[in-house]
């Protein structure tokens, strides 16, 4: 089975020009090792981890003083697990 990695422009790179949020702001923003390259990969719709997944959410929520949920940032959710594991 092989997993699509590539998905394309995410949400959240929409809501990022929406409220005027720069990816730095969102690594300052961040309590967490969050890093420009994870960014920029969530951005460009990347597959990311959940662990990635969740540190990009709070990133974005501290910055922008809101509650997003993950289906707001990202159009897929975990990847499916192989049978066996």
């Amino acid at each position: 089975m092989t997993i699509e990695r590539n998905l394309g422009e995410q949400p959240l790179a929409r809501l990022l020009i929406q409220l005027e949020l720069s990816p730095a702001q969102l690594v300052r923003a961040s309590t967490e090792q969050l890093n420009h390259k994870m960014v920029s990969r969530a951005t460009k719709g990347r597959r990311l981890t959940p662990s990635v997944q969740g540190k990009v959410l709070r990133a974005l929520n501290a910055a922008s003083g809101r509650e997003f949920q993950l289906g707001q940032l990202f159009t897929y959710g975990p990847p499916p697990r192989a049978i066996g594991e």
